[in-house]
């Protein structure tokens, strides 16, 4: 069976960025998700398209074909005081390199990287942890097979139905690796 819209698909892959792997799957845990739902990067879906189970394909994508250029704006100075519970800053969190989940002004859910500790100002960076970064993909189907009605409606881990892992990757919903809880990995969506 070939790889085409509304098909789930589970793969196994390697992504490597700048040299290093930055994420891979595990015999246990592939990657899987429907074909043609818009969870994953287009262009790493593009390059899946028509294959079967056993083929194995390697392609880079750009930084515009993945997650975007590094913007200026997503990297933001922050009162240190927010950090505060009960008047004590949280210095178990603050540290150069974390990720921390913070809320935007409309409720979302946006993780930022601290960057930078000053005195009185944390400085984070908002954009996804992999933009302005080269995605190389080494990939091997692992299955093909055709969806059932209730996955096409709520989706393999309930994304359509507004709970589940929700399907996306290296942070958009989380870092890379397996956050999800559902072998998510590094190259998807949640709105990409």
């Amino acid at each position: 069976m070939k790889i085409t819209k509304d098909k789930v698909v589970s793969v196994h892959y390697t992504l490597t960025v700048d040299g290093q792997v930055a994420d891979k799957t595990t015999p246990e845990k592939p990657l899987d998700f429907i074909f043609g739902k818009g969870m994953l990067l287009p262009k790493f879906e593009s390059n899946l398209e028509g294959k079967t189970v056993g083929d194995k394909v390697e392609f880079t994508l750009t930084p515009e074909e993945g997650y975007g250029v590094s913007e200026p704006e997503a990297i933001v100075e922050l009162p240190k005081k927010i950090f505060e519970n009960d008047g004590v800053v949280r210095e178990d969190i603050l540290f150069v390199g974390n990720m921390i989940p913070m809320m935007n002004d409309r409720g979302q859910i946006m993780h930022g990287k601290v960057v930078e500790i000053k005195p009185d100002i944390v400085v984070m960076d908002f954009n996804h942890p992999m933009a302005g970064k080269t995605l190389n993909f080494s990939v091997e189907v692992a299955e093909v097979r055709e969806a059932t009605e209730k996955e096409l409606t709520e989706g393999l881990h309930g994304e359509f139905a507004g709970h589940g892992c929700g399907g996306g990757c290296c942070g958009d919903e989380g870092g890379c690796g397996d956050e999800g809880g559902c072998g998510d990995g590094c190259c998807g969506g949640c709105g990409k």
